[in-house]
């Protein structure tokens, strides 16, 4: 009687069927999930199969009161607009067996993953509180992985079952997992929401559209505490260069429509 052959890969959507005297390379096929929403000019139809969606950055430290923004002067309103959308939306992707990947900074404790041109950007002077420094209020380590500033607001608590990247620049695809994870969950078409839209999340949107992914910016669940030319930049750059722009109702509309 013929053994069963074990699966070798990463959660069955890129993986082989091996045993002692042979290996089958062949994927599993994956069934087209059709689901088309409105991306001015254009309406659009995806494969929710082959899609994800990456949130950048919805940390204590940008978004919170207590946090690092705040406590340099920063009003994080602006930061806090897309916790109510992704909090409609994300449940549904989670249901629809969509991959939510959470894109969060989180440094190293001994910060050698930081260069000085960038702790120099966030405490220009070196009297301030930079990376990895604590918070006056409440001790936590700004943007250090496992620390209270670096998690993820209470109001979108990640679920089981979802992904953490931690990244240490504006882009998520520079010395991080990031492409590779992508890649092995067999993932083509990229949801992009989070803060700030100017920086972080159009300069991983902008990689991983050079790196080949189909691009959206999800413009109602992203924000930035830049000015206001700054996100109206964002988006005319992503719609002219490097993607689609949309919202999340129409997402949500277009899922329910495919249902």
């Amino acid at each position: 009687m013929n053994k069963p052959m074990r699966m070798l890969g990463t959660g069955g959507r890129n993986a082989w069927r091996v045993d002692e005297t042979s290996a089958d390379l062949v994927r599993a096929p994956r069934v087209p999930r059709p689901v088309s929403l409105e991306a001015p000019p254009k309406r659009v139809t995806i494969d929710l199969a082959r899609t994800g969606i990456i949130v950048i950055d919805m940390q204590n430290d940008f978004c919170h009161p207590d946090g690092w923004l705040a406590h340099i002067g920063v009003d994080v309103t602006p930061a806090r607009a897309p916790i109510a959308p992704l909090a409609a939306l994300l449940p549904e992707l989670r249901a629809a067996g969509v991959p939510v990947i959470w894109l969060n900074w989180g440094n190293r404790p001994d910060r050698l993953n930081l260069s000085p041109a960038l702790l120099h950007v966030y405490n220009p002077s070196g009297a301030g509180v930079g990376l990895g420094d604590p918070l006056p209020g409440n001790g936590s380590l700004v943007l250090e992985l496992g620390s209270w500033a670096a998690a993820v607001v209470d109001e979108l608590a990640p679920a089981e079952g979802d992904i953490h990247v931690a990244k240490y620049r504006m882009s998520g695809f520079v010395d991080t997992p990031l492409d590779s994870i992508l890649r092995n969950l067999d993932l083509t078409t990229l949801f992009f929401a989070g803060v700030n839209a100017d920086q972080c999340v159009l300069a991983t949107l902008m990689d991983a559209n050079f790196q080949g992914y189909d691009t959206f910016l999800l413009e109602d669940c992203s924000a930035t505490t830049s000015p206001d030319f700054c996100m109206q930049a964002t988006v005319y750059n992503v719609r002219q260069c490097f993607g689609f722009v949309t919202q999340s109702t129409e997402l949500l509309e277009g899922m329910a429509a495919a249902r």
